[in-house]
This record gives structure tokens, C-alpha cells and sequence, in this order.
């Protein structure tokens, strides 16, 4: 018996989206099945893998997705049909260079904006066309957001500023002191609940930021360059987490113009001119270089 996906479960099935394999020297397919190693495999096999979302539930699916903006009666397309689809518990990176679309196609999958054309199936809910009060509930409830400045409120402690988005669900202060700390352990802060962002570290800002967009249990965990005002190895820690916090069965996007940092995801997306130019799975060997001395 082969070991890894059976082609003959996935044969009938429409394929929502095809994904060119990257393999290392070694996988751990080989590892796991020797009689089917690096002599023995046939390269044809590897050239194209199907990812169905009936077998995996689908998080994220969007369906020519396009966004255009208008100067007068000037129309400038930015996202010229995308059709992506992202299933549960997935780790994908977002890459692209400046003016590919990347910075739009973030905004709409965290509901910041929405599509000029096409949907988007969040979790079971099209959001594509909801008001902005609906959003703003969808943001709050579904939707965990990273950033790379962190975005904590300076006059806050570390638990208070995890605790936010609880305000906004309705629950008590005591509730939200004891779920905020909880959380706070989680990312092994909770010896830094009481103090202020000017009291924490650049690592240890990231955690609270990390910790406040888990609070809800969101079904994406969408994060915008969260290593781009960090050290090499405070990155490496933070990449570390995020793996961790994928292993628990968390969805996490991750935008980021650093190849090594994408390289620790699973599933890299490229965007060029508004299109998605490659998606790939990838080889999971990241390799950090090093920053230059400024840590940006």
C-alpha cells in the first residue's frame, strides 16, 4: 500500500485548484515508504498535486474576486480575478512585489474592503457584499489580525490590550482578565500581564498582539508582516509560535515580502499584476539570513 494521498480517492473528484510540488532531497514521504524512495519514484508523479476541498472544509473561497478603483471616470483595476481557495487549519503565505495587489487582496480576505466583482465565502458566510456593520461583526468574531507595528494601546497593560476585542463581544471585566491572562500564558508571556508596551520588548509586543487576535477563536488568523520590525532571532521565535499555533488547528494567512519567512508556512500564493502568478506548496526547511543592523 502507498502511503500519502491515494490518487484513486481523489481521481473523481473535480480538483479545485492544482499544485506544483516542491520536493527536498528527502521527504518524509521517503522516510516513511523506502520501497518508494528517491530511485524509485517517477518524476511525472510529482509534477502535479490535487487539493480537493471536498475532503478539506474550505475557510477562505473566493471566486473572480476583482477590485478596481476610479480616478473621475477612470477605472484602475488592481485584482483582475482571483480565484483562491483556503481549506481549515492550512498555513499559506501571500507574496508578491509592490503594486502586484497583495496589499488589496489582504484587505479584502480581512474584510477591510470589499470586491468591486466576485465572492468571498468566509467560513460559510459570503461577506462579499455585506454592509459595514456586518463587517465590523465579522472582523470581531471570525477574524484574528496581526500587524507589523503591533497596534497596542500605550496606556494599556499587556492583558488589557489582549482583552479588547472581548469589550466588544459583550463579556465582563472579570471574564476578560481571566481569559486575556490565560491567553498571555499561551504565548508565554504570563509574567508580563501587568505591564505597558514601552515596558516590552519588540518580541514580546508581537506575543500580546499574537495573544489578542486569538482571543475570539477566530477562524483566520490573518497577519501583515508580523516580522518586519523584528530581529533575526526574535523573527525565528515568532515564526516558531505561529507554527505552534498552526499545529493547534488555527488557519493562518501570513503577508510577507521575505522569502525565508514565507518558507516556514506550508503553502506559498504568489500575486502578480492582480492574477495568482504560482501557488506552491513548499519544501518547510526555512533558512533565516540575516538582517541588516537596523532589524528592519
Amino acid at each position: 500500500m502507498q502511503c500519502g494521498v491515494k490518487v484513486s480517492e481523489i481521481r473523481n473528484q473535480k480538483p479545485q485548484k492544482l499544485l506544483p510540488l516542491r520536493h527536498p532531497a528527502r521527504s518524509r514521504h521517503d522516510e516513511a515508504c523506502p520501497q518508494t524512495g528517491p530511485k524509485a519514484h517517477n518524476p511525472k508523479y510529482d509534477r502535479i498535486f490535487e487539493i480537493s476541498t471536498t475532503v478539506m472544509e474550505a475557510v477562505i473561497s473566493l471566486t473572480d474576486i476583482r477590485k478596481s478603483y476610479f480616478l473621475g471616470k477612470q477605472e484602475l483595476p488592481v485584482l483582475k480575478g482571483i480565484d483562491l481557495k483556503i481549506a481549515r487549519n492550512e498555513y499559506v503565505a501571500l507574496m508578491g512585489p509592490s503594486g502586484s495587489g497583495k496589499s488589496t487582496l489582504m484587505n479584502i480576505l480581512g474584510c477591510l474592503d470589499t470586491p468591486t466583482k466576485g465572492q468571498y465565502i468566509l467560513n460559510g458566510k459570503d461577506v462579499s457584499r455585506m454592509e459595514d456593520d456586518e463587517l465590523a461583526d465579522v472582523r470581531n468574531t471570525e477574524i484574528g489580525f496581526v500587524f507589523q507595528q503591533f497596534n497596542l494601546l500605550p496606556r494599556l497593560t499587556a492583558w488589557e490590550n489582549v482583552a479588547l476585542p472581548l469589550i466588544y463581544a459583550g463579556a465582563g471585566k472579570a471574564e476578560r482578565e481571566e481569559r486575556a491572562k490565560a491567553m498571555l500564558e499561551k504565548v508565554g508571556l504570563a509574567d508580563r500581564s501587568h505591564h505597558k508596551p514601552n515596558e516590552l520588548s519588540g518580541g514580546q509586543s508581537q506575543r500580546v498582539a499574537i495573544a489578542r487576535a486569538l482571543i475570539n477563536n477566530p477562524s483566520l488568523l490573518l497577519a501583515d508582516e508580523p516580522t518586519g520590525n523584528l530581529d533575526t532571532k526574535t523573527s525565528v521565535e515568532i515564526m516558531d509560535l505561529f507554527s505552534k499555533i498552526h499545529d493547534q488547528g488555527n488557519t493562518v494567512v501570513l503577508v510577507t515580502h521575505e522569502e525565508d519567512i514565507a518558507n516556514f508556512t506550508r503553502r506559498i500564493v504568489r500575486i502578480r499584476d492582480g492574477v495568482v502568478e504560482s501557488d506552491l506548496l513548499t519544501s518547510q526547511q526555512p533558512a533565516i539570513k540575516e538582517k541588516s543592523s537596523h532589524g528592519i
